[in-house]
């Protein structure tokens, strides 16, 4: 094939010959697409802000507008009440087995009192000085005392018990209240609105002050570095494309004239299709084609959607 270049643009990320239009017959016909995504709002309430612009070009993850979040933020505040009032009711375990704590203390240092009085009597009665009722008396006390331990002990385990009880009880009512403030976080975030892809901005649905409900489209976006040309090849052609094959673009330009840029085929559709209505004449539509896609560079805005273009394999 014979091509009389005229002049070489080089663009960045995109290499673009001018040629003569009248070159010998393409291989395909197609337009140029790209991968769109409406952006929806996640939130119900009026748009405070939306600062969008069609042909802007958004990065992923920037804020470009918020809605109005008062009402979630207000009922997390009531909440976050409702866990103070229900914390406030927490009974003081610490502070009331201390009670049980003094009690037992107060025991064993009488039981230690009588231990050492038990063993001055006991001395006492070796050298007749004391009388064996005396000793009675003191091994009696010692375990009355060694009975009024057992009892503070059994006393403070079932209080614990008890207050551990009432505790979980009022933990349980608090776990319910904190997974609804979580909820609410989760809401009050998606209030603001953050792009989620990066792209040129196609289309805008909405304006600042409007009341959003959840899933209202707000603007649509698109991935244009990168332009997807379907094609449709005839079923003979087959033989001769391939996924990862290179190929030829030639785009319209001024003066008659064809840009061409290069291209890599993507994708071959498995079944055939009749020829779509913009692609060929009236006499060709009742053929029957198979469609391709060709990733295009596109990295300096040239390539628009819906562009037509040639494809030479």
């Amino acid at each position: 094939m014979k091509i009389h270049y005229l002049a070489i643009a080089i663009l960045a990320g995109t290499t673009l010959f001018a040629c003569n239009k009248n070159a010998p017959h393409a291989d395909a016909y197609g337009n140029f697409e790209a991968d769109e995504a409406i952006i929806s709002a996640e939130a119900n309430g009026r748009i405070l802000s939306f600062s969008v612009d069609e042909g802007q070009l958004l990065h992923d993850g920037e804020a470009i507008g918020a809605i109005d979040s008062t009402q979630l933020v207000l009922r997390r505040e009531q909440l976050q009440a409702s866990i103070r009032a229900i914390a406030a009711k927490s009974p003081a375990i610490s502070a009331q087995l201390a009670v049980f704590e003094k009690q037992m203390a107060s025991a064993k240092q009488q039981l230690a009192t009588l231990d050492r009085e038990k063993k001055r009597v006991e001395n006492l009665l070796k050298s007749d000085a004391a009388t064996p009722k005396q000793l009675d008396d003191i091994n009696a006390q010692i375990e009355a005392t060694e009975r009024q331990m057992d009892v503070i002990l059994e006393q403070k385990s079932a209080s614990n018990a008890n207050l551990s009880t009432q505790k979980g009880g009022l933990l349980a009512e608090i776990l319910p209240l904190k997974k609804q403030i979580e909820q609410l976080d989760d809401q009050i975030a998606h209030c603001r609105i953050v792009n989620p892809v990066g792209g040129t901005v196609l289309t805008t649905y909405a304006e600042t002050g409007e009341v959003a409900s959840f899933g209202k489209p707000l603007y649509k976006i698109a991935d244009m570095s990168t332009m997807t040309l379907r094609a449709y090849v005839a079923g003979d052609q087959l033989g001769s494309v391939k996924v990862g094959q290179k190929v030829n673009i030639l785009i319209d330009a001024p003066d008659d004239k064809q840009l061409e840029a290069a291209g890599k085929i993507t994708w071959i559709s498995p079944k055939a299709e009749f020829t779509p209505k913009v692609i060929q004449t009236k006499d060709e539509r009742v053929n029957l084609v198979y469609a391709v896609k060709i990733s295009v560079p596109n990295s300096d805005g040239t390539l628009k959607i819906g562009m037509p273009a040639e494809v030479k394999f």
